[in-house]
Formats: C-alpha cells, sequence, structure tokens
C-alpha cells in the first residue's frame, strides 16, 4: 500500500522557469510599474515636489526588490533616475541638470535605492532560501515517513521512484528506474520503474551493462542519444553508494532542455560546485541508498541469527549424538561379543537376558534414529500424514502392548469409553506421539509410579492425556520443553545415564500439529503432570453415515 509523499503545492513550489524568461517577465512588470507610476506623478503634477515624488519612485523600487530581486531592483533603480531627470527635472526632456540641489537630490535617490534595493532584495534571498529549505525538508520527512510505513524493501523502493518522478518532474525527469544487483551473480536484474506519463520504458541489453559500468566506475553516465528515445530526452545513470561500496544505479530519463535544471544541475558533479537544487537532489538519493543497505543489514542480521541458530542445533544434535546414540550402540555392542566368545558356556537363561538386551538397545536406538529423521522432516516440510480411518483406543493399546517389557513395574490405568469414534489419522505418526510421551513418563518418574492414560472425546477433538505422579513440571517450562533439544532441569529417574535426546516432545508437537491437532502439558492435582493432545474427528460423521 503507498503513502501519498508530497503535496501538489510543495512541488509547485520548486518549479523553476527558464531563467530568461523570469528576467523578461520581471522586466516588464517593473517597466511597466514604473511607467504608470511616471503617468501618476504627471498627471496630478507631483514633480512640482522634487522629493515627495522621488519617494514614490523609491516605495516602487522597494517593492520591484522584494518582488523580482536584486538585478530587477537595481536596473528600476536606474531607469526611475533617468525617467524623472528627463521628465521632471528642468530642462525638461534632457538629461542635463543645471541645478546643483536637483543633481544632490537625484544621486541621493539613486544611492538610497540601490542600498535599500540591495538590503531588501538580500532579506527576499534569504526569506525564499529558508522557505525552500522548509519545502525541502517537509518532502523529505513526508519520504520518510511513507518509507517507514512499509515493511517490505520492494514497497520502500517503488515509493522512492514514484516520490522521484512527482518532485522533480519539473527539472524534466519522466521515468525513472532502479537497478540493484542480484545477491548471487551481481548483475543488475532487478528493476523498480515510475513514469510520468504513458508505459515503463524498455531497458535494452546495451543500457544494462552501461550500468554495469557504471556500477564499477562509481560515476555518473550520460546516454544522450538513444535509439528508444525520443530526439529531446536523454538518459543519466547515478550510482548510488555508500562509502565501501556501490548499491544500485538509478537510471533517469529526462527531457534534454537546456533551459530546464538539467542533467549537470540535477546530478551535479562530485567534484563541482553545489547550489541548493544539486544538495536537494543529493539529500534525495541518499533516501534510496538507506533504503537498500537498510534491507541489506536487515537480510544479513537475520542470515546471521539463522547462522547462529544452526551452530546452536549442530551444537546441540552433535552432543545427542554423542551421548544418546552411542550408549545403546555400546549395550549392543557389548551384549553381541558376549553371545560371540561365551556362546558355549551360557545357560539358556542368560542367552535370552543378553538378546533380550540387545533388542531392548536396538528398539531404542531405533527410536533415537526415527526421532531425528521426523524432526528433519518436520523442519523441512516434508512431513505429510498417510491418513487412514482407526479407533484411537486400538492404536493406543498396541502401544502399550508393545511397550510391555518397557512399562514393566507400573501400573497402567487405561480409560477408554467404548463408543469412542474412529478418527483419520497417520498410524505410524500418532504412533510414534503416544510412544513418546510414555518413554518420557518413564524417564521422569520415580519407578513403580503409576501411570494413567484417558482417551476421551472432547468437542470436535478426540483427546489422549497421559497422567503421572512424577515431579511435575515448573510453569517457566511447559512451553519450553516443547522445544528441539530442550530437557527439562531436574532429576532424571532413568536407568540409562542419558537423559533423553530433548527431542521427544518437540516431535510430538510437531507431528500433532500435522493433524492440526494440538498438544501441551499441565500439572496434576495431586502432583505430577498431565501430557494432552487432541485429534480432530469432525469429519469422520459424514464417514460413518
Amino acid at each position: 500500500m503507498s503513502h501519498p509523499v508530497v503535496l501538489p503545492s510543495l512541488i509547485a513550489s520548486l518549479q523553476i522557469k527558464p531563467r530568461w524568461k523570469r528576467y523578461i517577465r520581471a522586466g516588464l512588470f517593473a517597466l511597466s510599474s514604473l511607467l504608470l507610476l511616471t503617468g501618476i506623478i504627471s498627471l496630478f503634477q507631483l514633480y512640482t515636489k522634487i522629493p515627495d515624488s522621488l519617494l514614490l519612485y523609491l516605495l516602487v523600487v522597494l517593492a520591484l526588490s522584494s518582488i523580482c530581486g536584486r538585478f530587477i531592483a537595481l536596473l528600476s533603480s536606474l531607469v526611475a533616475f533617468f525617467l524623472f531627470d528627463f521628465l521632471f527635472v528642468a530642462p525638461l526632456y534632457s538629461l542635463i541638470i543645471t541645478k546643483f540641489s536637483d543633481f544632490l537630490t537625484l544621486i541621493v535617490f539613486l544611492v538610497t535605492a540601490v542600498i535599500t534595493s540591495q538590503l531588501t532584495a538580500a532579506l527576499r534571498r534569504y526569506a525564499s532560501q529558508a522557505q525552500r529549505r522548509e519545502y525541502e525538508t517537509r518532502i523529505l520527512y513526508d519520504l520518510v515517513r511513507a518509507t517507514n510505513h512499509e515493511d517490505d524493501l520492494e514497497h520502500q523502493l517503488r515509493i522512492f521512484v514514484q516520490a522521484m518522478i512527482e518532485v522533480f518532474s519539473h527539472a524534466g525527469i519522466r521515468a525513472c528506474t532502479l537497478l540493484l544487483p542480484d545477491p548471487t551473480s551481481g548483475m543488475l536484474t532487478h528493476t523498480i520503474t515510475a513514469v510520468s506519463t504513458g508505459k515503463p520504458p524498455q531497458i535494452s541489453l546495451a543500457e544494462v551493462l552501461q550500468a554495469m559500468q557504471t556500477m564499477q566506475n562509481a560515476r555518473p553516465l550520460d546516454i544522450v542519444a538513444d535509439s528508444s528515445l525520443p530526439t529531446h530526452q536523454a538518459i543519466r545513470l547515478i550510482p548510488l553508494k555508500t562509502e565501501q561500496q556501490v548499491l544500485g544505479v538509478l537510471r533517469l530519463v529526462l527531457e534534454a532542455d537546456p533551459y530546464s535544471l538539467g542533467l549537470d544541475l540535477l546530478a551535479g558533479s562530485e567534484n563541482g560546485p553545489a547550489n541548493s537544487q544539486t544538495v536537494f537532489f543529493r539529500m534525495f538519493l541518499e533516501q534510496a541508498v538507506i533504503l537498500i543497505e537498510r534491507g541489506r543489514l536487515r537480510h544479513e542480521s537475520v542470515r546471521i541469527q539463522i547462522l547462529q541458530q544452526t551452530d546452536t542445533l549442530r551444537a546441540a544434535l552433535l552432543s545427542s549424538v554423542s551421548h544418546d546414540l552411542r550408549t545403546p550402540l555400546a549395550a549392543i555392542m557389548t551384549a553381541a561379543t558376549s553371545l560371540q566368545q561365551t556362546e558355549a558356556q551360557l545357560d539358556e537363561e542368560a542367552h535370552h537376558s543378553l538378546a533380550t538386551l540387545i533388542e531392548h538397545e536396538s528398539r531404542r536406538l531405533n527410536r533415537l534414529v526415527e526421532n531425528l529423521l521426523d524432526m528433519s522432516r518436520i523442519e523441512g516440510g516434508a512431513l505429510r500424514p498417510q491418513k487412514i480411518w482407526y479407533p484411537l483406543g486400538e492404536l493406543v493399546r498396541d502401544v502399550l502392548g508393545r511397550m510391555y517389557l518397557f512399562l514393566q513395574g507400573r501400573m497402567i490405568q487405561l480409560t477408554i469409553p467404548d463408543d469412542l469414534p474412529a478418527v483419520e489419522l497417520d498410524y505410524i505418526q500418532i504412533d510414534q506421539v503416544v510412544t513418546n510421551l510414555l518413554e518420557n513418563a518413564v524417564r521422569y518418574t520415580p519407578a513403580g509410579s503409576p501411570l494413567d492414560i484417558h482417551v476421551q472425546l472432547a468437542g470436535t477433538s478426540l483427546k489422549v492425556d497421559v497422567a503421572d505422579r512424577g515431579p511435575g513440571i515448573a510453569e517457566a517450562e511447559r512451553t519450553l520443553i516443547f522445544d528441539k533439544f530442550y530437557r527439562v532441569q531436574g532429576k532424571s529417574y532413568a536407568a540409562e545415564p542419558a537423559r533423553g535426546s530433548g527431542l521427544g516432545l518437540s516431535v510430538c508437537r510437531g507431528l500433532v500439529e500435522a493433524h492440526n491437532g494440538l498438544i501441551w502439558v499441565e500439572p496434576r492435582e495431586g502432583g505430577g503432570a498431565v501430557f494432552s493432545f487432541t485429534l480432530p474427528y469432525s469429519t469422520m460423521e459424514g464417514k460413518e453415515t
């Protein structure tokens, strides 16, 4: 959404007419004023009182100096001097002065008129400069305010190029195109264009190469004759640069009018003198440089944050792999070595115990790898549930049966209503969610403490609760525990030295959210924690009917 940049009155105030036309108009106005005053003096015979008559001329000269400037005021003083001498000082119709008093009066008038007109013109010039600076400051303020309303760099730069057309159309700018380099190739491929009238101009390959040259040399380049433009137009390429580098190139299509502000006055020479218009134009260009640089720094900041997060995740993953994967591997290797070396001496019970250990640790290793792969798919956006209609209660019973050995010594209280409807789900993924929640409950609760599992209908969703009698989870950690590699700051009750990879609950959240469900934890009355997740089932009603 674009915002107005300047008011029409501000744009009109900056319009500058060709200098010779302004001088001709001001000269004709001054001459007409003096002739009118001369006619009034002649009609009312005011020339009989020389001082009073000259004061009238002096008032006109002061008025002309405040309206038309120093040059016209000086010219008016001389014209008034000779008019009065020629028409009203004896001998009439002659420039000869016979009386010394008349000569002295005219000289005093001329000196007074010149001095006062110069002072008045100087005050007028200072007031005009102050007014122009106020207009320019307001234009820059409106531009900054309009761009700050936009967060996207593309929209900000579009506001800038449109403002360039609106503010400097009086200088002959008919089209403005901003060319930005591609981050990877460095070629000027990205363009943003604004035109005063008509269609946006087509930029040829030759112009792109010339713009690349401008970017490399960091100096403006004029293309006076271009086959794609009318004969009265020209192109100027201006580099947008900071102290360290060139950020882009501004392409301006200008009216080749020698009486307009023109190429040199707009862009100016970097080593030459700078007037107020040149300084304002450079300040206007500086806004584009600031926008591009700010966008680049914002992109760099985001990239650095991503790299920092990547490094943090890489370190956490390395720590997880080094601790969590090494433990089951070591147990499997030890058990396998024992079976190979002492197979003849082992009784059936010891042989069965080692085989069970290998199976248990293999399953544990497989779950760790599955968690890592699931998290990778979740972050990459490649996780797509393959849903089927299945009773959620039966799935929970399947998980409990598979984890029978892991849950030995625990009293499990399972509550599943008989009339619980089926739900559309990915069996493998929801199996992983229930498995992770049960492993987490066993790992962080005292041995032998009971576990309560409830599957129930909650509004338009099916809800699963896994409640334990452990130490519970602090309020500050109830949302953090679902982050990657986060581990609860508390005692672990697991028999193994590893406390978990910190991925289980994060994977649960990703899998449940992929089913458009919710997962959370809350304190349990009487002590402990309740992990809950929901799965929507509203579409299942139409299936059954």
